[in-house]
């Protein structure tokens, strides 16, 4: 049997044993804003009981290990949806600063059956639609007033205006991309410096808990932070060891192996100053399919090269059309020949210098010599309705508006898309927090029964005590 010393042995275990539960409470409460901690709990366990006449007796409590309380299967679900979170932000964004650049607002509403598209409202003092409009406006003027030098010098303002702006749109769209080139730089070099975190936390945990049975559930809190803030970068694959690290691979490519950093990433340049990833042990590609690099990479070679593509066809076709009629025409000194426009696309698409510094050289007229012919002036009014076959049989502004609502339609797509991430995102990260979050109400419930069963625990040692005296006093 215990005896009274072995009680008093029994209550002292109590007593360490609940003072050891109130602080794993506490440091719960420490941490409940922290968003990557998960709680944790103190798991006792009857001490070893001895043998009496009566039967086995209890000898008390012992603490037997701190219990984080986590779920793996959430932690790996909640990591694969950061990883298409990333993808689709990264995605929004680059959508609306293309948006800005054109400096048209883009509602992404698909029009009638017939499966063109219509642009929404546009910035009416700065998009390419109105200076388009505009340019074929001002042709119209013209051709009521060939040999007005006024209406001349309103066409050649808007031609200007209209070439300045393809000049615009094409250096933001430009620049764009070096912004979208600089983001997956950025990123990539946030995603090795991760990686090297996760390797070195790898090699703290084993070291912490080799020997000790027992879990470094800090570090682990700090590890899965890590994991999770690198799966909004890049698509990741994670596999636990027996010893507590965590192997870390991307794209097939192991980048980390227990305590050992076996790779990182690295950007190299494609061609036509685009940013691809590899490692850096590999010369491959690296096949990428969520995070924000990823996004980004996507949006700049997806929608931001279509999207430029289109705007340089467009400013081609209308340099060709206006030069091919216009130089059939005559200038008011009976001149014929000169091009209109210069360049081949939007980046270096401008008015001839010539008919800028004498728009009396405008060839406005069909015959030469007749004052007043207005043919080429006409025609090149009526091409704002033509039909143009390097347009895919869109006019002008039908081919810009159908480029802009494509435009507005995959950033429409793509904040539904995130509407919906985010309704599956928050479903996990609550079902998370319901298991590994801390409660206020729960840790302060926890607290007063730590409290209560010390203040018991202390109350034995303290009748034990008692019982002792009793027992010496005997012998007086």
């Amino acid at each position: 049997m215990l005896g009274l010393l072995g009680t008093l042995s029994m209550g002292a275990r109590a007593l360490q044993t609940q003072r050891q539960g109130a602080e794993v409470v506490g440091q719960n409460l420490a941490n409940v804003n922290n968003p990557a901690y998960a709680r944790q709990r103190l798991l006792v366990q009857s001490s070893a009981a001895l043998p009496t006449l009566a039967g086995p007796e209890g000898t008390g409590v012992d603490a037997s290990s701190i219990q984080q309380l986590r779920s793996a299967l959430l932690d790996q679900q909640i990591q694969n949806e950061l990883s298409t979170s990333g993808f689709l932000e990264s995605r929004q964004g680059a959508l609306e600063y293309i948006q800005a650049a054109l400096a048209e607002q883009l509602d992404g509403q698909t029009a009638s059956a017939g499966g063109t598209s219509t642009v929404g409202n546009s910035d009416s003092s700065s998009g390419l639609a109105d200076d388009l409009d505009s340019l074929f406006n001002a042709f119209q003027s013209l051709s009521t007033a060939p040999g007005s030098l006024v209406e001349r010098q309103l066409v050649l303002a808007q031609a200007q205006s209209l070439a300045r702006k393809f000049n615009q749109t094409d250096q933001r769209l430009q620049n764009l991309k070096s912004s979208l080139n600089d983001s997956v730089s950025t990123d990539l070099d946030k995603a090795n410096t991760l990686i090297r975190n996760i390797a070195d936390l790898n090699n703290q945990i084993v070291n912490a808990e080799s020997g000790t049975g027992g879990i470094a559930n800090d570090l682990r809190d700090l590890r899965q932070q890590k994991i999770e803030e690198l799966s909004q970068l890049i698509n990741i694959e994670t596999n636990a060891s027996d010893n507590g690290a965590v192997d870390l691979s991307t794209g097939g490519h192991a980048l980390v192996s227990g305590c050992l950093l076996l790779d990182t990433l690295q950007t190299y340049d494609v061609s036509d100053n685009r940013l691809l990833v590899r490692t850096a042990n590999s010369e491959l590609p690296l096949t990428l399919t969520g995070g924000s690099i990823q996004g980004a990479i996507d949006t700049r070679d997806g929608a931001l090269a279509d999207l430029r593509q289109s705007v340089n066809k467009l400013a081609g076709s209308l340099i060709s059309e206006v030069n091919r009629l216009h130089s059939t025409g005559f200038n008011l000194d009976g001149g014929t020949g000169a091009p209109f426009f210069t360049g081949t696309n939007a980046a270096d698409i401008g008015v001839s210098t010539t008919l800028l510094d004498h728009p009396a050289l405008i060839q406005a007229a069909g015959d030469q010599g007749t004052p007043g012919d207005n043919q080429v002036a006409l025609a090149l009014a009526r091409l704002a309705n033509q039909k143009q076959d390097a347009l895919d049989g869109q006019t002008f502004s039908k081919a810009y508006s159908r480029t802009v609502a494509a435009l507005g339609q995959s950033l429409a797509t793509t904040n539904t898309q995130i509407d919906d991430q985010k309704v599956v995102q928050n479903m996990l990260l609550s079902r998370r927090d319901s298991i590994s979050g801390v409660s206020l109400d729960e840790e302060m419930t926890e607290l007063v029964k730590y409290q209560k069963a010390f203040e018991a625990s202390a109350r034995l040692i303290t009748t034990v005590n008692e019982m002792l005296d009793d027992v010496i006093n005997l012998k007086r």
